[in-house]
């Protein structure tokens, strides 16, 4: 009796090790508007739909992710010391920039409910990818620069190569919210960017290089 109730124990206990620990709090949600101030769940999907020009960024508090309106989707702007920022890629990717080219930064926020979420798989990530670099590589003849703030989960990406953001620069000048799954940005010769924020098709990516490439702002 004492050897059974011992391989109980041991099969509850290899179990439970071997059972996926919850990543999230899913319970006690806040949902908050454009000017931080909380709503309802209803109302906070319902102004989304109702309203092109919202999107949606994440309040991060422990394992919780609360919910929060952005007005806008997408950034534009200038980047007042342009050598400074190639300086810090540079130095921190260890290559060197061409400065007739746009620079595409893709940027990882850490892990959160979007980027972990889906039935994507590490290759087909890969694959995913590898289409986004090869249609740079025509459209401009330059490959994306893989940044993220968080590593948690990168392990999902381990044929791409990630840098650390140097400096909290890229999240600062780009990204000040946490944005679902990844973010895009585009710098053109000049230091005019476009940013674009949270999930994307790599086919946004391709468009707004080219647009950089012909220097025009939107």
């Amino acid at each position: 009796m004492k050897n059974i109730f011992t391989l109980v124990l041991l099969v509850f206990f290899i179990f439970s090790c071997s059972t996926p620990q919850k990543t999230f709090i899913t319970d006690d949600i806040k949902y908050f508007n454009e000017n931080n101030i909380e709503i309802s769940k209803t109302k906070f999907y319902e102004e989304l739909s109702a309203n092109h020009l919202l999107s949606s960024a994440y309040i991060k508090e422990g394992l919780r992710f609360h919910k929060k309106l952005i007005l806008g989707r997408q950034e534009e702007g200038d980047i007042t010391n342009l050598p400074l920022f190639k300086n810090l890629i540079e130095t921190r990717t260890n290559q060197k920039l061409d400065d007739t080219k746009p620079i595409v930064i893709i940027y990882y926020p850490g892990k959160d409910p979007c980027n972990m979420s889906g039935t994507a798989t590490r290759k087909s990530k890969e694959r995913s990818y590898n289409k986004l670099e090869k249609g740079l590589e025509e459209i401009a003849q330059i490959k994306p620069i893989y940044i993220y703030k968080d590593n948690d989960g990168l392990e999902d990406y381990e044929s791409i190569s990630f840098y650390k953001d140097p400096d909290g620069m890229i999240e600062r000048l780009f990204f000040r919210e946490h944005y679902p799954c990844m973010s895009f940005v585009v710098v053109d010769k000049n230091g005019h960017f476009r940013s674009y924020f949270g999930e994307f098709p790599y086919e946004y990516v391709w468009e707004t290089t080219k647009l950089m490439l012909d220097d025009k702002k939107l």
